[in-house]
């Protein structure tokens, strides 16, 4: 089967934390037999910070930010047998959910795919989204980054037909051990970039930690956290490359993962980067949020900390031993249970029961 998917970005992770996401599940769906199309528009300077090159297991369709270009991939959905619309595009957005799941075929499998689903429903539930509102009902399935029941509940309520969490994952090939590297040494290691709605959260778990630890050192990596206030034993780094992720996961005592303040509220939702660190083999030390024992174990494959004063707490009791032991069973469980693979074998029974569905209801 062709998937058409209209997305933020497959080739760059600049400012787009969905690409590894993105590229994990396709490329495990290509591996059983799809065609995938990835559509994603040159914005927020993503074409210009690219982490890969066009794979070879998709194409990629890198389409001006405009509308006349927006009009002309969203007619490519016509082609396909599965259209899929992501969240957080950033640009043209309605356009491409109403114009692609207009002009999808008949028989096409037509997906709303949420990377952020406890904000696109908080904006559902305040009355915007208007056009996804609209749409959703006439959709064949939503998927979801996470969230859980209280997400399947939610989306049901606004009239979706089927939700499904597809959760992020690992992929061995692209995120495992990796040597030391002294660009990123440090005792708590951090990746996320400056958000509103992680700001908040970062101060009470990240820098509240390095105030309470003067001597040790804490690692900050990613976007916007140039003029942000904090304490002197925190350095700062900017934007790191995918393809630096394994080096800066296996190059602290222990690192540290702070949800988003939707995802920590509605939880079930681990980021990527609990997974990317996992199979790094990394110590990783992750705020509380409800589900992280359906995933990995706390006190044995995870730490988990209420506050910044826990945080600190967990990086006092730490040796490196202690520390590697747990890196080491995080791996071994995300490994056995929580690959792209396997998310991906869920994806493609939900398509072809689908599909199979529409050919018997439709069968012209």
């Amino acid at each position: 089967m062709k998937i058409a998917f209209y997305g933020s970005s497959l080739l760059s992770a600049y400012w787009n934390g969905a690409a590894t996401y993105y590229r994990g599940m396709l490329s495990e769906l290509a591996k059983r037999g799809y065609e995938v199309t990835f559509y994603e528009p040159d914005a927020f300077e993503r074409q210009q910070h690219r982490d890969i090159d066009p794979p070879d297991w998709a194409k990629v369709v890198v389409y001006p930010a405009t509308a006349a270009a927006v009009e002309d991939v969203v007619a490519r959905a016509s082609e396909a047998d599965v259209v899929v619309k992501a969240s957080g595009v950033g640009v043209f957005d309605d356009e491409l959910l109403d114009g692609v799941m207009t002009l999808a075929r008949p028989h096409a499998v037509k997906i709303f795919w949420d990377v952020d689903a406890p904000a696109t429903l908080s904006a559902l539930r305040g009355g915007g989204e208007a056009v996804l509102g609209r749409v959703l009902p006439k959709l064949d399935m939503v998927l979801t980054y996470g969230g859980g029941p209280p997400v399947v509940k939610a989306y049901e309520g606004f009239g979706a037909r089927t939700c499904r969490p597809i959760y992020n994952a690992l992929d061995p090939t692209t995120h495992h051990p990796a040597p030391p590297d002294p660009r990123f040494e440090g005792d708590l290691n951090f990746l996320a970039n400056r958000l509103p709605d992680r700001e908040a959260r970062v101060e009470r778990f990240f820098l509240e930690a390095a105030a309470r630890s003067p001597q040790r050192r804490f690692v900050l990596g990613g976007n916007g956290w140039d003029d942000k206030p904090m304490p002197q034993n925190v350095r700062r780094l900017g934007h790191v490359g995918t393809n630096d992720h394994n080096a800066f996961n296996g190059s602290g005592l222990a690192v540290l993962n702070v949800a988003r303040d939707s995802m920590a509220d509605v939880g079930f939702s681990p980021a990527t980067r609990v997974f990317e660190a996992a199979g790094a083999g990394a110590c990783l030390i992750t705020d509380a949020w409800e589900g992280v024992e359906l995933f990995l174990t706390p006190g044995e494959e995870v730490l988990v900390a209420r506050d910044g004063q826990d945080v600190a707490e967990h990086l006092d009791a730490l040796t490196p031993e202690r520390a590697r032991a747990i890196g080491e069973a995080a791996r071994q469980r995300i490994v056995a249970e929580h690959t792209y693979a396997r998310r991906a074998a869920d994806v493609d029974a939900l398509l072809k029961q689908e599909a199979a569905a529409k050919r018997e209801r439709s069968p012209a």
